[in-house]
């Protein structure tokens, strides 16, 4: 391999590890854009199915992902993430069973908060704040 290989394989990793949290935060906003969409036309039971199921397939990679070895988040943010989602999978499966498009807005709030922290880019620790070095921090993962 060449260093010009080598050096394009670094950095479209580097690429990717980077725009893992925007990678997530668009899945996110696309499946509550979904909803939106399917919500301003009630009628339409097909897409409002449709949508729903993506968003719930959606928060099942990111279930699969939190339990996954892999996964570097603490045990906190995991258990939190794993709360969030059994919530979205017991309200998705209420609105699936008895359809409302007024039901949505939780899922489309939810999907579009989460999304918004995950496009926010943490604030340099000051002097005075935890001593964590950025290698502690993890990266690449679901909601990381």
């Amino acid at each position: 391999m060449s260093q010009s290989q080598i050096s394009q394989a670094y950095g479209s990793t580097q690429k990717l590890g980077a725009e893992a949290r925007q990678t997530e935060a668009r899945a996110l906003l696309e499946a509550a854009r979904r909803m939106a969409e399917s919500q301003k036309r009630p009628e339409d039971r097909e897409e409002y199915r449709a949508a729903l199921r993506l968003n719930w397939r959606l928060w099942t990679i990111i279930q699969s992902d939190i339990v996954s070895d892999e996964n570097s988040l603490p045990s906190e943010i995991k258990a939190n993430i794993m709360s969030l989602s059994v919530f979205i999978d017991k309200h998705t499966v209420g609105s699936l069973a008895n359809p409302d498009a007024a039901r949505m807005n939780v899922l489309i709030e939810i999907n579009r908060n989460i999304a918004s922290g995950l496009m926010t880019t943490p604030a340099p620790e000051t002097q005075s704040g935890p001593q964590d070095s950025a290698q502690d921090v993890p990266r690449g993962n679901i909601l990381a």
